[in-house]
């Protein structure tokens, strides 16, 4: 049983380590972007401690095949499902998101790796004839053809005058701070050409126009007077004209000078004519060259779009220049004329996830020297200079094309055919095989005809509007959505937009956003559900899960917000059900230093709530009603020390709260009415969680 199996600071260990790498850890996560996969290691302790007869230290790097069924009904990206079906479950998982449906069952489904690679490249191949041209330039050094890596634009505002003004926030596009180029290269915002300079060494002026090269600088949030007089903020607070860049570097790669001795391994230039012409190129065979896969729905107001909307992109081609548009109109073209099978459902994910880098919202790190993943901040963000990837690129240098997007993919399906554990062996890290493990279930339709091992059903549906047979699952597993959090539908609308026309026959793509009405976190349309509504919807599932559970079967979830009173939810939606808190326990879940938390009075530790079913097997029994919260927050925080953490104030904190929402389950469980008012039920929550707010609060999110 998982109560007396799972020790809490050995996979706190696991959790933390893989977090820092968790696609060398876990590369079944590379078929597709998904945002704030919780570490795979946490799921197959939680599923071990549960079904193996052994405490989960010794099980954990064992290979194992178990009997039995799992259900996840908030699968997102799908790491409680994969975990639970490499260890032999079957499993079933829910979700309202189409494109969460489209990547679990991605994950799952077994593609022969070089099969794919061989597909891939013959589709790169094809393409390539046809594109290749518009990614060259010439050496200015040797006057060689070289091949371009990237291509670098800078935004600029249009005045009414017709005047321009480059907005440059900073002159430095390169640094030497990892060590990647021997100097940091600058750009003039006066005359936007390129100079390099030791570290720290760049001059007052530019040597090319001799304007000072910080008198032309638009810091964020400041007002920009033009010539004429008119006066413009930036960023806007109000939609523009459209959005306006220009070509102003390149980095490239000649042949001949590359293999020069002590010659870098990056050179940049200022874009040239040619480069220039180039672009001109690329807008006429776009105008020319419309494609069909060009998603030209408009973007819709949301909590995440609102900068998009008010930087002037409307339309979802919006995002993308005209040489991006003309080359996956090609590329999306030659994927769409593969045989139906596996194989083409795999370079279509590719397609869909690579797109992250091929949009003129990504920007370029100054340190790595490469291009950042659009979604880096679980936003969207519009940066002031862009990195454009070549369409393709070329494997084992650089990043952001498709080959690259094939290569992980190639990686993760041979991690799903012969699986293993990364482990910390005599201070090393090892790969330790799990065979006969596998990840690639059996794939079916029907929940009456599953089996009690290797199966797997998905559905893009809320499990509260569906019927599962009664006392059939013998394991609920997930991680729910937070209340007030990032619209992650939002997001994956970038990558529907494009998905759904590269794969019209899937069925579950007859939704026009991912972001629908029964969204548990909010309907469609700009305005989220208030707590009630979030409150009503997340019971609603829950009681459907556990109606679906054995007797004494394990209802695990993970969870932490950094306001008390979003814990009303769980307290009610666990009281609905009728299930019985069992243990808290704590688990780092996200990196310290991720972008989209960093400097944030944000948690990265989860806790696990363990509830069961009644009745409750003997002897496992914990009592939150009369237990000291301080004692149980004070053991999860030194489990965590124990596991070589720092718990943070906000760390803390979602510990407490955790602790007090189990203890308010087991204080109200007897006088429960399940059927009482909504509003009601919440208020007495928030009580017993000593909320003291006069109305109705409204959290802050979490990242």
């Amino acid at each position: 049983m998982l109560e007396t199996h799972f020790t809490e600071s050995f996979v706190a260990r696991l959790a933390a380590r893989e977090k820092q790498m968790q696609q060398h850890y876990r590369p079944v996560i590379s078929v597709h972007k998904w945002f704030a996969r919780r570490p795979g290691a946490l799921f197959r302790a939680l599923v071990l401690a549960e079904f193996a007869d052994k405490r989960v230290e010794r099980s954990y790097a064992e290979s194992h095949k178990l009997v039995g069924t799992c259900l996840d009904p908030f699968m997102g990206g799908g790491t409680p499902v994969f975990e639970a079906s490499r260890l032999g479950l079957s499993v079933i998982g829910y979700d309202t998101n189409p494109m969460a449906r489209w990547i679990v069952e991605r994950e799952l489904e077994d593609v022969d790796p070089d099969e794919l690679h061989e597909a891939g490249e013959r589709v790169a191949t094809d393409v390539e004839h046809t594109v290749r041209s518009l990614y060259r330039t010439t050496c200015p050094s040797c006057s060689a053809d070289a091949e371009v890596r990237y291509f670098l634009w800078v935004r600029h505002h249009r005045c009414a005058c017709g005047e321009e003004r480059p907005l440059v926030a900073d002159t430095m596009l390169v640094s030497t701070g990892m060590g990647r180029h021997p100097r940091e290269v600058h750009l003039c915002p006066s005359c936007l050409t390129l100079a390099e300079f030791r570290r720290g060494k760049r001059p007052v002026r530019c040597s090319s126009c001799c304007a000072c090269y910080d008198k032309g600088l638009v810091p964020p949030g400041s007002q920009w007077q033009c010539s004429c007089g008119e006066s413009c903020r930036i960023p806007p607070q109000g939609t523009i004209e459209t959005p306006l860049m220009r070509l102003v570097a390149v980095e490239y790669h000649c042949v001949d000078c590359a293999s020069k001795t002590d010659a870098p391994t990056h050179a940049f230039k200022t874009a040239d004519q040619r480069d220039h012409k180039l672009v001109r190129k690329a807008e006429r065979l776009a105008s020319k060259n419309p494609s069909a896969f060009w998603p030209e729905e408009l973007i819709p107001h949301g909590a995440e779009t609102r900068r998009l909307l008010r930087w002037g992109y409307n339309q979802w081609v919006d995002l993308f220049n005209a040489r991006q548009l003309y080359g996956l109109g090609v590329l999306a073209a030659r994927i769409s004329k593969e045989p139906e099978g596996p194989v083409k459902r795999a370079l279509q994910t590719a397609f869909s996830d690579f797109l992250r880098y091929q949009t003129m919202l990504c920007r370029y790190d100054r340190q790595a020297l490469k291009p950042t993943d659009v979604f880096a901040v679980h936003g969207f963000p519009v940066p002031r200079v862009s990195c454009e990837p070549a369409l393709l690129g070329a494997r084992g240098t650089g990043s952001g094309g498709f080959r690259h997007a094939l290569a992980k993919y190639e990686r993760a399906k041979a991690w799903c055919r012969e699986p293993h554990e990364t482990v910390l062996q005599g201070g090393r890290l090892r790969h330790v095989p799990t065979a006969p493990e596998t990840l690639r279930p059996a794939l079916v339709d029907d929940p009456l005809e599953m089996p009690q091992h290797g199966a797997a059903l998905l559905r893009r549906a809320s499990l509260a509007a569906a019927d599962l047979t009664a006392e059939s699952l013998d394991m609920v597993l997930t991680d729910p959505p937070y209340y007030a959090n990032v619209q992650y539908a939002e997001l994956m609308d970038f990558c529907y937009a494009w998905l759904r026309r590269l794969a019209p026959d899937a069925p579950f793509f007859d939704v026009p956003s991912t972001k629908t009405e029964q969204d548990a976190v909010g309907s469609t349309g700009a305005q989220q559900v208030s707590l009630i509504e979030f409150t009503s919807r997340l019971s609603e599932v829950y009681c459907a899960a556990t109606t679906a559970l054995k007797p004494g079967g394990a209802f695990v979830f993970t969870y932490h917000h950094n306001e008390l009173a979003v814990y009303a939810p769980l307290v009610v939606a666990c009281l609905d059900a009728g299930l019985t808190p069992m243990r808290v326990y704590s688990c780092p879940s996200e990196m310290r230093a991720s972008t989209h938390i960093r400097g944030r009075n944000a948690s990265t530790v989860d806790t696990v709530f363990v509830l069961r079913k009644p009745p409750v097997p003997a002897g496992l029994g914990t009592d939150f009603a009369a237990c000291s919260a301080r004692s149980v927050v004070d053991a999860r925080l030194a489990a965590l020390r124990r596991a070589g953490l720092n718990p943070t104030e906000a760390d803390r904190a979602c510990v407490c709260y955790s602790v007090l929402a189990a203890r308010a389950m087991a204080q109200l469980a007897e006088s429960w009415d399940p059927e009482g008012n909504a509003r009601a039920r919440v208020a007495r929550a928030l009580e017993a969680l000593d909320v003291r707010h006069a109305a109705m609060p409204e959290p802050t999110p979490v990242g």
